[in-house]
């Protein structure tokens, strides 16, 4: 006769939590998510969920195990140069948002906006594994690059948050070419051309 109740103790039950917890740190956010609701997503119950990733926090950095490398797709983007990254750069994040990779990028936006360690996170994120690599394979002036990082930054969080967060319209239903055909010479502005 097979067992029944909770779900065995494996490696099928550590990817079943997780993939229940990016579930929940999308929808709900940091804050939001309890670990008892994802325990229930996941079919097991919530000691399982402390066995395998202890605290919620822990919890939570495992989830952020990106789908997508950023040394892998960042450099399709910047070593070209500067002539036309507005329009690759701005290409590349709808498309990762747009698919299912965006799921994590989503739960730690949400959380950034409500929780100071998960804004930590995503603003170290943010400096060492984009910001620093724009700057380095752009070769833009150490005087002006942060200022012009910041300055992209804050107009693809911008995008991320109101595209798919908030889901304001029309932008939430703009096809990704339009997205990029109306976001991206701003995006090549902020790193091309002489800052006021």
């Amino acid at each position: 006769m097979a067992r029944t109740g909770r779900r065995p103790g494996n490696q099928d039950t550590r990817e079943a939590i997780l993939t229940a917890a990016r579930e929940a740190f999308a929808e709900r956010g940091f804050e939001g998510a309890s670990i008892r609701q994802i325990a229930a997503g996941a079919g097991v119950d919530p000691a399982l969920v402390h066995h395998y990733f202890g605290a919620k926090d822990k919890l939570f950095l495992a989830t952020m195990n990106a789908p997508i490398d950023p040394g892998e797709i960042l450099p399709q983007v910047f070593e070209p140069g500067l002539d036309g990254v507005g329009e690759r750069l701005v290409r590349t994040f709808v498309s990762v948002w747009d698919s299912p990779a965006g799921t994590p990028v989503i739960a730690l936006v949400r959380s950034a906006m409500q929780h100071d360690w998960s804004a930590r996170m995503l603003r170290e994120f943010l400096v060492s594994q984009i910001l620093r690599r724009a700057i380095r394979a752009l070769d833009l002036d150490p005087a002006e690059a942060p200022k012009r990082a910041a300055l992209v930054a804050s107009q693809m969080i911008g995008l991320g948050i109101l595209r798919y967060i908030l889901k304001l319209e029309p932008l939430a239903s703009m096809t990704p070419e339009e997205v990029v055909h109306s976001i991206a010479p701003t995006v090549q502005r902020y790193l091309a051309e002489p800052l006021p």
